[in-house]
């Protein structure tokens, strides 16, 4: 069983990574390091290959080891936090974070410079941690990815739902690649599992479509539903753009891994994260979403402004 409810463990589905495409493709190359300094330019937008039966050679990721990933990630985590400006200290980054969730290190630098208060707070896991966890024929060639859902404090003391995404390379420990809380009265929806307890595959168009949306929306181009998908009317990025366009807001160029599954109800969910302008990023968005089954409406189950 793959698709379970561990006491302080998790189990997930990764997509393909590297230029980091959607849930299940593959990357044909690792995405280069980015300077803490200066940010890495974001991914490129998604293919839709299907994806590749992984190395004969690779044992495959089971719940219980994803479990246990996460434990030793929060673990570093919060010894990470105590280190005095642990946000320039490149290497023990790196072993942390990739993708949107490396950037935030940049914008940590970024309190500091302007006075604010820290933006991450150390994670002390609370109940029970589940795991959406994708066939092993499913994972791309590249390494393992697995989604976590777990209940910690946020960054303003409230108990909250998170849903976290997690990448290994073969003999690597797994690191963060996006994670949100669950807004409130919002609740995670149930997995599609085979026999087997794994998670169903999401569908890689419709992921690649998602985004799209967002990224259209947050940009304010007026080519909302171009996609051919929309946000529903009460999404809290339709309330938040307004307060947020008045900021310091800058356009997103580009967004990191899209990973999903198929609900049990016939939906699809997607995680990701959103970047601006590489030469100076300022924000990072991470989005929770869900498209019900047979809707092309857009619902936003949690979302992160990191800036």
């Amino acid at each position: 069983m793959a698709a379970l409810v561990l006491s302080l463990a998790g189990c997930g589905r990764v997509p393909g990574l590297g230029a980091w495409p959607p849930f299940g493709t593959p990357a044909p190359t690792a995405t280069p390091t980015p300077s803490r300094s200066q940010a890495a330019s974001p991914s490129p937008a998604p293919s839709t290959s299907a994806a590749p039966t992984p190395s004969v050679t690779r044992a495959a990721l089971t719940a219980p080891q994803a479990g246990q990933a996460v434990k030793e990630w929060v673990t570093k985590y919060n010894a990470l936090l105590k280190k005095r400006k642990w946000w320039t200290q490149d290497a023990r980054l790196d072993a942390l974070f990739m993708e949107g969730a490396l950037h935030e290190a940049v914008l940590e630098g970024n309190h500091e410079a302007f006075g604010w208060k820290p933006g991450h707070k150390p994670i002390n896991l609370t109940g029970a941690l589940t795991v959406y966890l994708p066939r092993p024929e499913q994972q791309p060639p590249i390494g393992d990815w697995f989604i976590g859902q777990a209940t910690y404090k946020d960054t303003k003391g409230y108990a909250r739902p998170h849903v976290l995404a997690f990448f290994r390379t073969p003999g690597q420990p797994f690191r963060l690649a996006v994670s949100t809380p669950i807004h409130w009265g919002q609740r995670m929806p149930k997995a599609r599992l085979d026999a087997d307890g794994y998670v169903t595959d999401m569908d890689n168009t419709m992921a690649g479509a998602v985004a799209e949306e967002y990224q259209n929306f947050w940009n304010n181009e007026k080519k909302e539903g171009a996609s051919g998908y929309r946000l529903a009317r009460n999404s809290y990025s339709r309330k938040a753009f307004p307060a947020v366009n008045k900021g310091l807001y800058a356009r997103f160029a580009g967004r990191g891994s899209v990973f999903g599954f198929r609900t049990a109800d016939g939906g699809s969910f997607f995680l990701f994260a959103m970047l601006n302008k590489p030469k100076g990023i300022n924000q990072v968005l991470s989005e929770a979403l869900l498209v019900p089954k047979g809707s092309k409406t857009i619902q936003e189950l949690g979302a992160n402004w990191f800036s």
